[in-house]
């Protein structure tokens, strides 16, 4: 019986196994090209085995690497009353507890209302303040208010770095204050918007809380709406720039404009301590989701993150180091937020303090 004959492969069949090859060397040469080697791995990228150090840098002994931060309340519940009709009550929204503690430390509630001697030892076991927004402009919260303002500056006064954030109400509440001046606000439309900073122009952020910011988010915080505002008061900058006062205390950084592009003061920072005002709300991009004019975009989130750490950063500075279980026995955590989100508006928790 004839053999068949043997079928021979087409000549470019011959190549495949070489073109496979080469390809597959080529991927590897160029994946080993693009490889970005750790700090770890530059100088040993030849060595089978790679030594790593055990030791870390030491901490600057110099800083709070555990500082924590007075939150004053505010009279209400947050609500409009729908939470606690209590006469003595008031609140701190959870979202600036979560502001502070995204950046890197714990929180003491400072009750408004509460005896001023318990009140002021508790300050002397923060190591910054934060003032937050709200209506009170008057009366025993308006005196706490400049009273611990008053205490905060005789202590950077005598050494001990102590910084404050003032949001908002707090921003319109220090201006008074500053001024010496209870009139000294004007009324703007600035209520549930989002909207732009407009820096001063030349003005040097070295040493301000924009110094951190990467270049681009800066460029976007003048052409993006990454902040979000929610007042019906401010001051203008022709007004702030008039008032002795208030002109040589602090350094205007920002400027916005309300509904009717009427242009106020949004952000301010004091030549000689480390006093913050914010007529925006650096807090609620990440941490609050009622309004839906709040940004939530990545954007707005960083802008939220960098005003958390320069915050904290500041308040690593301070020298206060007061006892561990007397911090302990007064932190927000001895207390529960309560949920009030489901109404669609205002804050999404609060902390009720009766």
């Amino acid at each position: 019986m004839p053999s068949s004959p043997t079928r021979r492969k087409p000549r470019n069949c011959l190549w495949i196994p070489i073109l496979l090859c080469l390809f597959n060397e080529l991927s590897f040469a160029e994946a080993e090209s693009s490889t970005i080697l750790l700090p770890s791995q530059q100088n040993n990228a030849d060595s089978v085995s790679t030594t790593f150090s055990a030791h870390c840098p030491a901490p600057d002994p110099s800083l709070n690497y555990r500082p924590v931060i007075g939150i004053l309340s505010h009279p209400g519940d947050g609500a409009s009353g729908r939470l606690s009709n209590a006469t003595n009550a008031s609140y701190i929204a959870a979202s600036y507890v979560k502001f502070v503690e995204s950046g890197g430390a714990r929180v003491i509630p400072l009750i408004f209302n509460e005896p001023e001697e318990i009140l002021f030892e508790k300050l002397e076991l923060v190591n910054g303040i934060l003032y937050t927004g709200g209506w009170a402009k008057n009366g025993l919260y308006y005196d706490i208010v400049e009273k611990i303002f008053k205490k905060i500056l005789e202590k950077n006064d005598v050494g001990d770095h102590f910084p404050v954030y003032a949001i908002c109400l707090g921003f319109e509440l220090l201006s008074m204050i500053v001024s010496e001046d209870r009139n000294i606000l004007e009324t703007f439309d600035g209520a549930n918007q989002a909207s732009t900073l407009q820096f001063v122009k030349n003005i040097n952020i070295e040493g301000t809380l924009f110094q951190r910011f990467p270049p681009e988010l800066l460029k976007k915080l003048s052409t993006d709406c990454l902040v979000m505002q929610n007042h019906h008061y401010g001051i203008s900058p022709e007004r702030m720039q008039a008032n002795q006062e208030l002109a040589k205390f602090f350094k205007i950084l920002t400027t916005s404009m309300d509904e009717y592009n009427k242009v106020y003061v949004s952000t301010v920072q004091a030549y000689n301590y480390p006093v913050t005002a914010f007529q925006w709300h650096p807090e609620k991009n990440a941490f609050e989701w009622g309004p839906k004019a709040i940004p939530h975009t990545e954007d707005a989130i960083r802008v939220t993150q960098q005003a958390a750490n320069f915050f904290i950063s500041e308040a690593r500075k301070s020298s206060n180091r007061p006892p561990a279980r007397k911090v302990l026995d007064n932190l927000i955590y001895n207390y529960s937020p309560t949920y009030c989100g489901k109404a669609g508006k205002g804050y999404d928790e609060v902390y009720i303090f009766t």
